[in-house]
């Protein structure tokens, strides 16, 4: 017989099965992070070479309110109501984010319920597009990104939409850093052989001193990327590199900050960051909180069930979602 209290925890068992929020989960650069998924996987404006999600099947640059807002905003409201926290909540995810026509309007809720710092990570394609700005513009930290220097190189490494010039892309960034008033960080990806030789990386630090980000950041292949021919920039490479840079650029640590607090996590849990993150088994028990040991138990559940399928990155070996099985 369902008795009001058992209905009850079924309510609250379903609740906590999210489908737009994963985390928080530690990042290398911000701590522990909630990320909000404002698009489906991979409704990308670009098809990197180094993205951990794997390909983009068809770029576009249509904005359209893919995942209802008021979906959105419900989840990251009871979320708050159960007491969880985090260094920041995070629009990032499985796409580009700025592809939501109203991702303005959930950071408008994030800030009007918490006061947990919005940070918005995006791939800077559209901010040409004045609308684009001003919504990005209310995040209290963003992260743009810029790993090219020109047309030639910014089609063989970003693989941009076709409607997406590079001309355009610059202009976006500066434009917007003369409009944003606050933290303003700078991501420049450095690939083995594609822009990690000293002339290329002068020439994306002359673009990045146009644009005047308050900080900048070197990331590289350090989880299995969308090509198998993207290779990471050892760590004395980027140090040199980093100094051409005006600030000069931070190497970002390999490893997160610090452990999640312990929760419950299950194959459902674990399946749902590794859509999003590729993850070793330590990055796993850090996320959730939880020994190695279960960590790797629920990993080999996973794996056994043909769930995930796995990659070596130098040391690590990565897990990420098996395409094939249907995930």
């Amino acid at each position: 017989m369902l008795t009001p209290t058992l209905c009850q925890r079924i309510v609250n068992a379903l609740m906590k099965k999210y489908r737009y929020l994963f985390g928080p989960v530690p990042s290398r650069r911000f701590g522990q992070s909630l990320g909000v998924d404002l698009v489906p996987m991979k409704k990308c404006t670009m098809d990197c070479a180094f993205c951990q999600l794997g390909h983009t099947p068809r770029t576009t640059v249509v904005r359209k309110e893919y995942v209802p807002v008021e979906d959105i905003t419900g989840e990251i409201a009871h979320w708050l109501a159960s007491g969880a926290t985090a260094d920041y909540i995070t629009l990032s995810g499985s796409g580009e984010p700025t592809l939501h026509s109203r991702f303005g309007k959930v950071i408008d809720f994030i800030h009007s319920r918490t006061a947990i710092p919005v940070l918005l990570l995006t791939n800077s394609s559209l901010l040409h597009l004045p609308e684009v700005r001003r919504d990005a513009a209310k995040a209290d930290v963003v992260k743009i990104s810029l790993s090219a220097w020109n047309a030639q190189s910014f089609k063989r490494i970003n693989r941009p939409d076709r409607s997406i010039t590079f001309a355009r892309f610059i202009k976006g960034l500066i434009a917007f850093r003369a409009e944003f008033k606050g933290l303003l960080l700078m991501e420049v990806f450095l690939v083995k052989g594609l822009n990690s030789d000293p002339e290329s990386a002068r020439r994306i630090a002359a673009i990045a001193s146009r644009v005047r980000p308050d900080r900048i950041q070197f990331n590289t292949a350090v989880r299995p990327p969308a090509d198998k021919s993207v290779h990471p920039v050892a760590d004395g490479r980027m140090a040199v590199l980093a100094g051409l840079f005006q600030p000069k650029a931070e190497l970002i640590p390999s490893t997160g900050p610090g452990s999640s607090p312990a929760l419950n996590a299950n194959k459902d849990d674990v399946l749902a960051l590794l859509r999003r993150h590729a993850s070793t088994v330590g990055q796993v028990a850090s996320a959730f909180g939880v020994p190695m040991l279960t960590a790797q138990a629920l990993i080999d559940q996973l794996f056994s069930s043909g769930s995930i399928t796995k990659r070596r990155m130098k040391k690590n070996i990565y897990y990420t979602p098996d395409e094939d099985h249907g995930t």
